[in-house]
């Protein structure tokens, strides 16, 4: 039998965290269950993790960085601000269509933490990474753009997050892609109102004392 690295276990446990989630639900996902599911014995959950609460953060953050990879890969070729803003959100809607299951079951988790005597944390760290991540995310679009936010980025990255995570809800509830469309694209509009040419860099002294002389 191939021995697996703690780094490989971690995974298979991840991910069959993920399936089990999703076939029974948060509140009956068990160490066992996840185990075996992931073929491994009861032991490799103690040697790659040292509580359940450390799996549920590592859930939540491998479903975020499944969904944002496509949104924070650069375009191929110059585009407009407007145009990258509109992409770079449907690139996130295609992946929350293409797995709803997994997005439901953040929300499901959310509640569940917060429910359970002990785990309120989870679903507080759950929020605050999704900021971080937002923050971030909006970070790259106006690094890739060269533009700038004319909104505080703190701010901004907490009325998007609200945004999305609203949008997001509805949609797994109702499944109405025409409405969900229609307010992910009224949102981008939004936001590139809220993008200005980013300043000109500030040339190197020394460098101009160079050009001069």
């Amino acid at each position: 039998m191939t021995r697996r690295s703690a780094d490989e276990r971690r995974e298979q446990l991840v991910e069959a965290a993920i399936r089990v989630m999703i076939r029974d639900g948060v509140a009956r996902t068990t160490t066992r269950a996840v185990v075996s599911e992931a073929g491994l014995p009861l032991g490799a959950f103690h040697y790659c993790f040292r509580s359940k609460e450390e799996l549920l953060h590592s859930v939540i953050e491998r479903i975020t960085l499944r969904s944002l990879a496509p949104a924070t890969a650069p375009p191929a070729g110059e585009v407009s601000t407007r145009e990258l803003i509109f992409r770079t959100l449907h690139a996130y809607w295609d992946q929350v269509r293409e797995r709803p299951a997994e997005h439901m079951v953040t929300y499901e988790l959310t509640q569940y933490a917060l429910r359970q005597p002990g785990l309120a944390e989870v679903a507080r760290r759950q929020y605050q990474h999704y900021l971080k991540v937002y923050s971030d995310h909006l970070e790259a679009i106006a690094r890739l753009a060269g533009f700038r936010w004319t909104v505080p980025l703190p701010a901004l990255a907490r009325y998007g997050l609200s945004v999305m995570d609203g949008l997001t809800l509805n949609w797994l509830i109702d499944r109405d892609d025409v409405q969900a469309q229609a307010a992910l694209d009224e949102y981008a509009e939004h936001l590139s109102t809220v993008a200005a040419p980013a300043p000109p860099e500030p040339h190197d002294a020394h460098d101009g004392a160079a050009t001069r002389s």
